[in-house]
């Protein structure tokens, strides 16, 4: 059997579901994400930071040259070395911010669940190389999120909307 995709949680800040819960709401969006990704299977591991928006402020000030907090920001691993056989290749970090995943969800009429199962998926698709740049990278990338969410019975996130993607570090974690 082949290794799966792996996340290590580490909650460090706000209010968030109990970790046995985010763990499986991680791995539920990472068998999706998995199953429709190749980069996303084999052997993958991905960190999780849950935190508050204080901390991803900061995060995003230092990384991104924006002072302001966010939902999530990715941060795919450059140039990592290969792994041992048998050993999962680390993708990169993804980070959470509580306030601010709440307030969307809540303003969105959406459950936690939904919104931070939609947010993963973008980070995901984030740290193996899709991004939002241009116009059509955007809409290659919310097509492959709206598939994968509406897999798992998630409704499009983007529906009627002129969307504005979750915010994510880029390749060079800017």
């Amino acid at each position: 059997m082949g290794l799966s995709l792996q996340f290590d949680l580490s909650v460090e800040a706000g209010e968030w579901p109990p970790e046995p819960d985010l763990a499986r709401l991680a791995e539920r969006a990472g068998a999706a994400a998995a199953a429709r990704v190749p980069a996303l299977a084999g052997g993958a591991e991905v960190s999780l930071l849950f935190t508050d928006d204080a901390a991803i402020r900061r995060l995003n000030a230092s990384w991104r040259g924006k002072d302001k907090a966010t939902n999530v920001l990715s941060f795919p691993v450059v140039a990592a070395p290969p792994a041992p056989t048998g050993v999962p290749v680390h993708l990169g970090d993804i980070v959470f911010a509580h306030e601010t995943v709440v307030r969307e969800a809540a303003e969105a009429g959406l459950t936690l669940a939904d919104h931070m199962t939609h947010l993963l998926v973008h980070g995901l698709l984030h740290l193996v190389g899709h991004d939002h740049v241009d116009d059509s990278e955007a809409a290659a990338m919310e097509g492959l999120e709206t598939a994968i969410l509406a897999g798992l019975g998630i409704a499009d996130p983007y529906a009627g909307t002129d969307p504005e993607p979750p915010e994510t570090a880029g390749d060079d974690g800017r």
